[in-house]
C-alpha cells in the first residue's frame, strides 16, 4: 500500500512503525473471509482491509479522528483472525492499537458513551466494587429490556448467581503437593475473581497437584481492560503495579513462571515488553515478566498431565478456541492435547476461527453485534455434538453461557475434575 506520510511525521517512531505496517498490506482480501464483523455486516469498511485504509488516512493527516472512522474501528473486535490469515504479515494488532490510542486522545465521544466507558473502566478492575455493581444489576435484570441504550445489555450480562469472595484471590502461597517442581505466580485477574472464582480455585488445585508452589501476589489488574478502551496511560499504570508485584517475588524466593488462566490477560502480559518499549525505567522489568508469562495450558503440557483419576467414557467436549489463544498466542494445540490426555473426547466446532463476540469489552460496548456473533457461535457449538463446552478465557465463558443451553466451563475445571478435583458446578450434579 502506498503511504504519504511527511518526512517530519516519520521522525515519530510510532508513525514510522505504522508506515512500515501499512506498506506491507497489498489489499489481497484474504482477511475479509475470516473477519467476524465483515462476515456479519458485509461492509468493506468493517473489514481489516477497509479499516487499514481508514487508519492510514487518519494517521497521515494527523487530524482528530473522523466520526466515521471511529465507528468502524470501534466495531473491530481485535480478534486477530485477520493476522492468522494474512499472507503478507501485516501487524494489524499494532496498527489498530495505535488507532485506538489516537481516537482516545483526539476524538470527543458523546456524553453517554464517555460515561459508559468510564463506568466500565472504573468498576471492572476493582473486584469489590464490581461485585456490588453486579448485585445491583441482578436486582434490575427483570426490566433490563426496558432500560435505555446499552445499559440494558450491560445489565443482562450480570449472572443470575454470584459466588462470594474466593480464598484463592487473597495474597498467599499455596504449597506444592508432594515434591516441588516449580514455583509460579498465578494472575487471579479482576473480573474473574467475581465472575469465575471457581476457575482460579481449580487452577490452584491443579497446579499444586502437579508439583507447583502457587503464589498469589497483589498484582491486581494486568491493564488489558484499559488497553481495550484505548486508555494507554491507565493500562500502563496497572501493568506497572503487576510487574512490581511479580518482580518482588522473582527477586525474593524466585519464580519459574507467571501463570495466566484468562487468555485475554495472557496476551497483554506477554506483550509487556512492547507496551514499555519507550520506558527506560520499566522496559527491562517488563520484558523479564513477559518472558515468564505462560498460559496455564503451556505449563501443564510442560509438566505432563497426571493419569486421569476420574474416567470419562463417552463425555464429548466441544472445545472453543478463544481468539486470544488461537490468534494472539498461537496456542490451539496445547488445550486439546491436555483434554485428550485427561480422557475427554473432543468435537471440533464449525467456524472455530470466528470470535464469539466477547472480545474484552466488546459485548458491553457493541451489544447488538456481539449478540449476533454469540448466537452464531452457540449454534455452531451445539452443531458439534459436544455435551459440554470448554473454553480458556473468562470473557468467552460469560458470552457463550448467555447464548447457549450447553454447560460452559473453563478447560482447567475439566482437567482438575479428571485428576481428582470436584465436578465443575456448571455441569450440574452427577457422578464424580
Amino acid at each position: 500500500m502506498e503511504t504519504r506520510f511527511t518526512t517530519t511525521s516519520l521522525l515519530d517512531p510510532d508513525i514510522a512503525a505504522a508506515n512500515d505496517i501499512l506498506r506491507k498490506c497489498v489489499h489481497c482480501g484474504f482477511c475479509t473471509a475470516t473477519c467476524p464483523s465483515y462476515v456479519i455486516l458485509g461492509d468493506e469498511l468493517d473489514s481489516p482491509r477497509g479499516r487499514i485504509w481508514q487508519i492510514k488516512e487518519m494517521l497521515e493527516t494527523g487530524e482528530p479522528a473522523p466520526a466515521a472512522t471511529v465507528k468502524h474501528v470501534d466495531r473491530c473486535l481485535s480478534c486477530l483472525s485477520c493476522m492468522t490469515t494474512c499472507p503478507s504479515g501485516v501487524d494489524y494488532l499494532r496498527l489498530v492499537d495505535q488507532a485506538r490510542g489516537h481516537i482516545e486522545q483526539s476524538f470527543r465521544r458523546p456524553l453517554s458513551e464517555r460515561l459508559l466507558r468510564s463506568l466500565i473502566a472504573h468498576l471492572v478492575p476493582r473486584p469489590r466494587l464490581f461485585r456490588l455493581a453486579l448485585a445491583g444489576a441482578w436486582l434490575v435484570r427483570p426490566i433490563a429490556a426496558l432500560l435505555p441504550g446499552r445499559l440494558g445489555a450491560l445489565v443482562a450480562l450480570a449472572p443470575a448467581r454470584l459466588q462470594g469472595p474466593s480464598p484463592a484471590a487473597t495474597p498467599q502461597v499455596f504449597a506444592a503437593l508432594g515434591q516441588r517442581r516449580k514455583r509460579v505466580a498465578l494472575l487471579t485477574g479482576c473480573a474473574q475473581q467475581v465472575l469465575g472464582a471457581a476457575i482460579n480455585e481449580a487452577t490452584v488445585r491443579l497446579l499444586r497437584r502437579h508439583g507447583c508452589e502457587v503464589v498469589i501476589s497483589p498484582a491486581g489488574c494486568c491493564g488489558a481492560l484499559d488497553f481495550h478502551l484505548g486508555r494507554e496511560d491507565q493500562a500502563r499504570a496497572r501493568a506497572r503495579r503487576a510487574i512490581a508485584a511479580w518482580t518482588a517475588e522473582l527477586e525474593g524466593a524466585g519464580l519459574d513462571a507467571v501463570v495466566i488462566n484468562a487468555s485475554g490477560c495472557g496476551s497483554t502480559v506477554k506483550d509487556y515488553g512492547h507496551m514499555f518499549r519507550d520506558d527506560e525505567a520499566w522496559r527491562g522489568r517488563a520484558e523479564r515478566i513477559a518472558g515468564l508469562a505462560l498460559d496455564v495450558s503451556e505449563l501443564l503440557l510442560e509438566l505432563g498431565l497426571e493419569k486421569p483419576a476420574v474416567p470419562q467414557p463417552d463425555l464429548t467436549v466441544a472445545y472453543h478456541d478463544a481468539c486470544s489463544l488461537q490468534h494472539a498466542q498461537k496456542l490451539s494445540a496445547p488445550p486439546r492435547q491436555l483434554l485428550r490426555a485427561a480422557g475427554f473426547e473432543l468435537r471440533e466446532v464449525p467456524e472455530g476461527h470466528l470470535c464469539c463476540g466477547s472480545a474484552g469489552t466488546y459485548n458491553m460496548l457493541q451489544p447488538e453485534l456481539a449478540g449476533r456473533l454469540g448466537r452464531r457461535k452457540a449454534a455452531n457449538l451445539e452443531t458439534s455434538g459436544g455435551a459440554v463446552v470448554a473454553v480458556g478465557n473468562l470473557g468467552c465463558l460469560v458470552q457463550i453461557s448467555q447464548h447457549s443451553a450447553l454447560p460452559v466451563v473453563h478447560t482447567v475445571e475439566l482437567l482438575d475434575w479428571a485428576t481428582g478435583g470436584p465436578r465443575p458446578r456448571a455441569m450440574g450434579p452427577g457422578n464424580g
